[in-house]
């Protein structure tokens, strides 16, 4: 099904059929599809989204259906299920800051990789202030190095995956103790 998606959007939206831009799919997974259109307005990506939905919907049997969700703009991706972007669902205010698999949103690092990486992406997809964006990890990174950092940032929690045994019992079989 992504396959066929990303055909009918080639064969639709580019230069020859009166398009502006050729399309580009950049992005497909098991229940998206994104769609770099390289128009300058996102009034215009908005309706070349569900311009787009509606195609490929047509073409697919009930029960399935694609529908245009948002815009990102701007919209970083690092690869497969990681990226971030400034969510828009309507032209002329954004929605908010969408991110899916990065540290922001992982529970697998300490709370000063997420405020950094946050404080980063926020200088990027507001203000499109790259240089602000590194200086800020810079800031962090120094901050960190010369102890200015509250140590409870630092902290990653994990859950235990095995059973304890306890010291005064004998070990049981597959029980690790720590």
């Amino acid at each position: 099904m992504l396959d066929i998606t990303k055909r009918l959007i080639h064969e639709k939206f580019n230069i020859y059929n009166g398009y502006k831009y050729d399309s580009d799919v950049i992005y497909g997974d098991t229940d998206s599809v994104m769609i770099k259109f390289g128009n300058d307005s996102r009034e215009e990506a908005i309706n070349l989204g569900k311009e787009a939905a509606q195609l490929v919907t047509s073409k697919f049997k009930e029960p399935i259906r694609l529908e245009f969700e948002k815009v990102y703009h701007p919209f970083l991706l690092m690869n497969k299920k990681r990226y971030a972007g400034m969510h828009w669902s309507n032209p002329d205010k954004p929605d908010k800051i969408d991110c899916k698999g990065i540290e922001t949103v992982r529970r697998d690092n300490c709370e000063l990789v997420q405020l950094m990486v946050k404080g980063s992406l926020d200088r990027l997809l507001t203000s499109f202030d790259k240089q602000g964006a590194v200086e800020y990890a810079k800031g962090m990174v120094n901050d960190l190095l010369q102890n200015r950092v509250d140590l409870s940032l630092l902290i990653i929690t994990k859950g235990l995956s095995k059973k304890i045994a306890n010291d005064s019992e004998e070990e049981e079989p597959g029980v690790t103790k720590l």
